[in-house]
């Protein structure tokens, strides 16, 4: 019983460690957000966070940017990085929306 017990929990293991990595790369092959796409309307989101209309997001500060965002999930240095703002689509790592908050 005890052998089946750990074939159990080691075939367990590898299966959602499998499952990790696959969902993983499908986040990473995942579409990037366009500013006309409806989320990114309704959240004010630009691929370049120097280009934000002030007027329009009063929010916006000068230096806040996707990636110091904490909901960025990509490093620093990715070009685009999946967003759970935009259901997992990637946004540009210069970019912003309104739902920014610094990551800290």
């Amino acid at each position: 019983m005890k052998s089946s017990r750990r074939t159990f929990l080691i075939t367990s293991l590898g299966a959602v460690s499998a499952l990790a990595l696959a969902s993983r790369e499908a986040l990473a092959d995942a579409p990037h957000v366009a500013e006309n796409d409806p989320t990114a309307v309704a959240l004010g989101y630009k691929m370049d966070a120097t280009k934000v209309d002030k007027t329009k997001q009063p929010k916006y500060a000068a230096g806040e940017k996707c990636s110091n965002c904490q909901f960025f999930q990509g490093t620093a240095t990715s070009a685009f990085a999946p967003c759970p703002m935009f259901g997992g689509k990637q946004v540009a790592n210069g970019g912003w929306c309104s739902a920014y908050s610094k990551k800290a």
